[in-house]
């Protein structure tokens, strides 16, 4: 399924959710789809838990960053 289809899917679901159920029921099917999506993108390989606790400069406490190699 290509990302253009999966986004119309998305969107048609927070459509229904906000016109049938109120914001609240759009806020809640938001939510669950975000989860749902970061679920999907770990059991696919592509993210691991360490994405969520680098720091921004790129330094996670393993020695040099591919910054730091590039100012030198």
């Amino acid at each position: 399924m290509s990302m253009a289809v999966a986004g119309l899917a998305a969107g048609m679901a927070l459509g229904f959710a906000g016109y049938f159920g109120g914001f609240g029921a759009f806020v809640v099917v938001a939510v669950l789809g975000a989860i749902g999506f970061l679920a999907g993108r770990f059991a696919d390989g592509d993210m691991e838990p360490g994405d969520f606790f680098r720091s921004r400069d790129g330094r996670d406490g393993r020695g040099s960053s591919d910054r730091d190699d590039l100012r030198r």
